[in-house]
């Protein structure tokens, strides 16, 4: 018999000691050119307290999933790029809309 943690591990699940599986959608990743300083999405000076992301794929850049209008998910959604990271300097993250973590 297959345990249920098993079987959340054999589906790509996290497990409870926090471990997931790597993020295939990493793989073959190259630099992008950002494509602006602002949202893309959002009228001029709409994304000011927003954190902007830049789409790894093509450099997009737009509002996070933390501001209202949250243009960053609705490029996923158009495109299946799946994988953002922000533009600001500081620590560096990269979310993957795909799996809905941080890869």
């Amino acid at each position: 018999m297959i345990s249920r943690q098993n079987q959340a591990l054999d589906a790509g699940a996290t497990s409870a000691r926090g471990w997931a599986p790597p993020c295939e959608h990493l793989d073959g990743l190259v630099p992008v050119t950002l494509q602006s300083a602002c949202c893309r999405g959002c009228q001029a000076g709409d994304d000011r307290r927003a954190t902007l992301l830049t789409c790894l794929t093509c450099g997009w850049v737009a509002c996070s999933d933390g501001s209202p209008n949250q243009h960053a998910k609705t490029h996923y959604e158009e495109t299946g790029h799946p994988l953002a990271a922000p533009v600001a300097p500081g620590p560096r993250w990269r979310w993957c809309y795909a799996h809905q973590r941080l890869v």
